[in-house]
């Protein structure tokens, strides 16, 4: 059960270009997925309990059909390639996968410091697409901010959750070889290199009230 606002939009957002690193297609994708994911399990912050991923015909484009795969073999099963491919709708013989998004849970750490688990807390998303591998992550909650989104600083908060989403952030960026792009900036926040940037304060000492977007 959700505990936490969620913004309809990112907070900020992690792009890695793997095209030089690994050539593009589903198995490439899965492994890549299964190392993200590795790393952000060992920070607690993503235990995947699902895929999700749309369909496209190549020259045609989307579909509008989407596909959940319970993950009832880990990540990095070999037999996990084969189940995707398998979900394929069958009136769409030729159609191939589009960006696969793992979903699950993560823990964050409340301003006691008491662990919460939370839904999605981590979108993590890895691209087979032919032109070039890649991935893609980005966080809706404010916990990773200096300021809630109602605009108060919640410090503690901010302690006990950004240090880990950055230390994630260090480990993906040596594990895939790559440095992770900051993400566009959106209303409700913007990234930088190691986490989610505070914006300048009001003279009463807030920040931006976001709330009225929610």
């Amino acid at each position: 059960m959700s505990t936490l606002m969620r913004a309809p939009r990112e907070c900020g957002s992690w792009f890695w270009d793997l095209e030089e690193t690994g050539s593009a297609g589903l198995e490439p994708a899965l492994a890549v997925a299964t190392r993200m994911t590795g790393v952000l399990a060992r920070h607690d912050l993503l235990t995947p309990h699902k895929l999700e991923y749309d369909w496209y015909v190549l020259g045609s484009g989307g579909i509008g059909i989407r596909s959940q795969l319970a993950l009832t073999v880990p990540l990095g099963d070999c037999r996990l390639p084969d189940r995707v491919i398998s979900s394929r709708p069958s009136g769409y013989p030729k159609a191939d996968v589009d960006d696969i998004h793992v979903v699950g849970s993560g823990i964050w750490l409340d301003a006691e410091g008491e662990r919460r688990r939370e839904p999605g807390l981590i979108d993590l998303s890895v691209s087979p697409a032919p032109v070039g591998l890649s991935a893609t992550l980005s966080v809706h909650h404010d916990i990773w901010g200096w300021f809630d989104f109602s605009g108060r600083p919640h410090p503690e908060v901010y302690r006990g959750n950004a240090p880990r989403l950055a230390a994630a952030l260090q480990e993906l960026n040596s594990t895939l070889g790559v440095q992770g792009e900051p993400g566009e900036v959106t209303y409700f926040g913007f990234a930088t290199e190691s986490g989610i940037g505070t914006p300048d304060a009001l003279a009463d000492g807030s920040g931006p009230n976001v709330t009225d977007r929610l």
